[in-house]
């Protein structure tokens, strides 16, 4: 007799049985990894860096496409819109928690859209100085905001940005008060510093180094909780003043189609997790001023979800609002 129990046994035999396929036959195409930003910084560098062993060791070709524009939005989108097949996925980081945490009117929910597959690795944020500036440290920077307030500059590579909230947790938990001017990227931040027209730089740790080892950026410290394996000398926030939990930086990782089936995010995040531990791969990103440190999707789900949690509440003691 075919009865409910029959049903039952019948359609979990058949969702094993699509289950069983999809990771026998995943990937059978092109895998794409999409990069929301122009060719060339840290993002796209990984992804290039990847694409061969990530291409050899799932058995497919692996090309890097570059979607950039309104603040990572349109490429974000695209990868959203795709099929949920794990044949198109996001490389992302701060930005995409950033997203999450301060914006309200998007074309896609990064909490719903997608499915957190690897975080890759970590990359802390750089406050240095132009060298006229009268501070040598973290310490003598507040004293001097403290001493003249309102009147310091610090150059950002956006509103909204790891760089721009690094600089707005400085001011929370210090209650010093210093401006910030955002330029449209990382390199016309660092020019208004070098050039006189702003005092305080924030930014990533691998275009300042060339500036640091010439004299003309005088570094002071980094934003997360380990100090920068490409500036080793520069203490960490908490070391430099004594503030605890001042742990903020960069997380780069992937995310996919939220209905991907759970078998190909698996194996992706499998083989991403090993690929970026190879020697060649992994060298590449400490180069780039990365912490190798890859995590599977339930831990980085976690991780994100905290994160936008802690970014929001740093938005909303400074008053940040991007909608």
């Amino acid at each position: 007799m075919y009865t409910q129990l029959s049903r039952t046994v019948i359609i979990m035999a058949a969702a094993l049985a699509a289950g069983a396929a999809t990771a026998q036959t995943f990937p059978s195409k092109v895998v794409r990894l999409v990069v929301p930003f122009a060719a060339g910084g840290s993002n796209d560098v990984v992804a290039r860096a990847m694409s061969k062993p990530l291409s050899q060791a799932l058995g497919q070709s692996v090309v890097v496409e570059n979607r950039a524009g309104a603040n990572t939005i349109i490429g974000t989108e695209a990868v959203a819109r795709s099929p949920a097949d794990g044949h198109t996925v996001l490389i992302s980081g701060f930005t995409f928690m950033s997203l999450a945490a301060l914006r309200t009117k998007l074309p896609f929910d990064p909490l719903k859209d997608f499915v957190a597959v690897t975080r890759i690795g970590t990359q802390p944020f750089l406050f240095s100085v132009h060298p006229s500036l009268p501070a040598k440290s973290i310490k003598e920077l507040i004293a001097l905001a403290r001493a003249h307030p309102g009147q310091l500059v610090y150059s950002i590579n956006g509103y909204g940005t790891g760089q721009h909230l690094s600089g707005e947790l400085l001011k929370v938990k210090t209650g010093i008060d210093i401006k910030h001017v955002a330029f449209s990227g990382g390199g016309p931040a660092t020019i208004a510093v070098l050039g006189g027209h702003a005092g305080i730089l924030i930014s990533t740790v691998p275009p300042a180094v060339q500036h640091i080892a010439a004299g003309r950026l005088r570094p002071l410290a980094v934003t997360s909780r380990e100090r920068s394996i490409l500036l080793k000398d520069t203490p960490t926030m908490t070391e430099a003043t004594g503030i605890p939990e001042f742990d903020i930086a960069g997380a780069m990782g992937v995310f996919a189609p939220s209905a991907t089936p759970k078998e190909a995010v698996e194996r992706l995040s499998t083989e991403i997790m090993r690929v970026v531990q190879m020697p060649e791969v992994n060298a590449g990103m400490l180069r780039d001023g990365f912490v190798v440190a890859p995590i599977g999707p339930a831990e980085y789900d976690a991780f994100m979800r905290n994160k936008i949690k802690e970014i929001q509440a740093i938005a909303k003691a400074a008053k940040i609002k991007l909608d």
